[in-house]
């Protein structure tokens, strides 16, 4: 072998062994694409699952916000339509003593003796006694009604949220 062709194959070997090198990195650098390229959509499949999950959290607590207010709307109806009932009630039993009241003193007018006055209105006060006290009751049982029925649609959203969102905690 001529020193030419040695050195022709050192040429040769040389340029193969360059080839195979940038082929080397080619596929290097194409693989480290590939993989940053996989980062990059695996990175946003993320993101956007992140965001999915935010935009779903705001829209339940939108929603649980807004069921939040229903509750209270429909517990104040509740508490204004109780209130004109007892109200109603007040009205109707005071112009029932009232009319009781002048009743007995058109029977205070017409009394022969200050016996019979005295019983009419020992009469008056023993039945207006009584009937004050019976109301009380009747109103007391009202407004404890009526403070469950208000109450109601709070504790059942107050339920919910221990439902929905006591599991997190």
């Amino acid at each position: 072998m001529s020193g030419k062709t040695k050195s022709t194959e050192i040429i040769t070997t040389n340029e193969i062994a360059a080839e195979r090198s940038f082929e080397r990195s080619a596929d290097a650098v194409k693989e480290g694409l590939n993989t940053a390229t996989a980062e990059v959509a695996q990175g946003q499949a993320k993101v956007k699952e992140g965001m999915e999950k935010a935009m779903k959290t705001a829209e339940e607590m939108v929603s649980f916000g807004q069921g939040n207010v229903e509750a209270l709307v429909k517990s104040s109806q509740i508490w204004t339509a109780g209130v004109q009932d007892l109200t109603k009630h007040v009205a109707a039993t005071a112009q029932a003593s009232l009319d009781e009241t002048l009743h007995t003193f058109k029977a205070l007018s017409s009394v022969k003796s200050l016996k019979d006055a005295m019983e009419l209105q020992s009469s008056l006060a023993r039945s207006s006694m009584e009937k004050a006290m019976a109301e009380t009751g009747k109103l007391t049982d009202a407004s404890m009604k009526l403070a469950e029925q208000v109450i109601a649609p709070i504790t059942a959203r107050v339920t919910l949220a221990v439902e929905k969102f006591g599991k997190h905690v």
